[in-house]
């Protein structure tokens, strides 16, 4: 099975929440290599930063979680694709098609296009709106 995960799932792995053990125990179930998108390498720099905003994580614990992160994307634990214009466009069309009945952000919206264009046949993510636009799509999504 090919799995795209997006940066909910993968800010799980690297700092720890209330998703940190479901999503160690998903991931270490996989038997193939998860696919995740530049998208996904912005966003989780982000995620960690805004953890020290929020006082929930420190500098030196971002610092840290964006290293090993970085280096695991280097070490192929993951396999990093741009983001396409082929993504774009399939991200637009899903923004006219499902944005308004499940009220889904831009960045979910892509998420889920570059799972659909990469080949994907199950996204692993903990947002709410981006699962139901996933299963809307015919993908599947990790258990909660």
């Amino acid at each position: 099975m090919k799995v795209y995960v997006d940066t909910s799932f993968l800010i799980s792995l690297y700092s720890p929440d209330a998703n940190s053990l479901p999503a160690v125990r998903t991931i270490r179930a996989l038997s193939s290599t998860p696919v995740i998108s530049t998208l996904c390498e912005l966003e989780v720099a982000n995620a960690l930063e805004l953890r020290v905003f929020r006082k929930e994580a420190t500098a030196a614990q971002a610092r840290q979680s964006t290293k090993v992160f970085a280096n695991d994307v280097r070490d192929g634990v993951f396999k990093l694709s741009a983001l396409s214009d082929e993504m774009l466009e399939k991200a637009r069309q899903l923004s006219r098609q499902f944005t308004a009945r499940f009220g889904t952000r831009t960045a979910d919206v892509l998420h889920v296009a570059a799972a659909v264009e990469l080949g994907a046949d199950a996204i692993f993510s903990f947002d709410a709106k981006q699962r139901e636009l996933a299963k809307a799509v015919g993908l599947k999504v990790n258990p909660l």
